[in-house]
């Protein structure tokens, strides 16, 4: 699915392989595409944090920053289009409203599909 992908600075890349199918038979990781799984780190507990949202922008799929402050495991999946030019965005929010954004530019290899024999 993936290969070399690391996070320099305020950029994600690495190399992307394409998967007939998708991930799952319906939602937003069905379909024929690329994709890349990502872990993030706990929010920020010293400033209250309240929320903490995560997603593409823009989204194929027209989905919005998806809350995750109650998704101990803080990792997902996500299907990146090459036709787009995509950001990720990790939104944090304390209880008074107060936001920090960070954003990070995607700078993937798309790879086609791997045949049978793996090549």
């Amino acid at each position: 699915m993936q290969s070399d992908v690391v996070v320099s600075g305020n950029t994600i890349s690495g190399d992307l392989k394409f998967i007939e199918g998708g991930l799952s038979p319906s939602g937003t990781l069905a379909g024929d595409g690329w994709f890349v799984a990502l872990k993030w780190t706990d929010p920020d507990t010293t400033h209250g944090v309240t929320s903490l949202k995560v997603g593409l922008r823009p989204s194929a799929s027209g989905m919005d920053l998806q809350e995750c402050i109650e998704d101990t495991d803080r990792n997902g999946v996500f299907k990146i289009s090459p036709d787009l030019d995509q950001v990720l965005i990790i939104e944090q929010a304390n209880a008074s409203g107060k936001k920090t954004r960070q954003v990070f530019d995607l700078d993937f290899t798309f790879l086609p599909a791997e045949d049978d024999e793996g090549v």
